[in-house]
């Protein structure tokens, strides 16, 4: 099992791509199903200003920005996680097990966020996405998760 230092050396990375790929994920959809790239990241700022948050579609600073420093934490949080379980585990020579990890802490992060987590703390994305984008978005951060893992991998074994 890896060190937290080491789970939070590669998780910073790792969840950095799961978040940028989720956000554009969330603003493609969020584009198609409200008309707003911005709606569904400013909605996540419901943690701070409340169910006012989902309403603003427009970029702001006090919905857009917390917005995203919330996704890209979340984000982290479960990378560090998947480092910490798995990362010791995951072989470089092996992207459909790494892909399958990622896959699996993005359902366990999409059943956290639904099923055990308060309304207030959900992320928020869900007042303007159908559940078909909420798969999009949630494959998407499983993307992100897959593909930096791997490529750490790689890069380790080059080290």
């Amino acid at each position: 099992m890896k060190s937290w230092k080491e789970s939070i050396k590669y998780g910073l990375v790792s969840g950095a791509a799961a978040s940028v790929l989720s956000t554009v994920a969330l603003a493609a959809c969020g584009k198609r199903e409200t008309g707003s790239v911005f709606a569904a990241t400013n909605a996540i700022s419901h943690w701070i200003w409340g169910d006012k948050a989902a309403a603003h579609k427009e970029p702001a600073s006090r919905y857009t920005l917390p917005g995203y420093a919330i996704h890209h934490a979340s984000s982290t949080f479960w990378a560090v996680l998947l480092e910490k379980c798995f990362g010791a585990r995951i072989k470089r020579d092996a992207p459909l097990d790494t892909l399958k990890v990622a896959a699996v802490t993005s359902a366990v992060a999409c059943f956290v966020d639904y099923k055990l987590t308060p309304h207030r703390l959900q992320p928020g994305y869900e007042m303007h996405l159908s559940k078909p984008s909420l798969f999009v978005v949630y494959a998407a951060f499983g993307l992100g998760l897959a593909l930096a893992t791997h490529a750490l991998k790689h890069a380790e074994a080059h080290h």
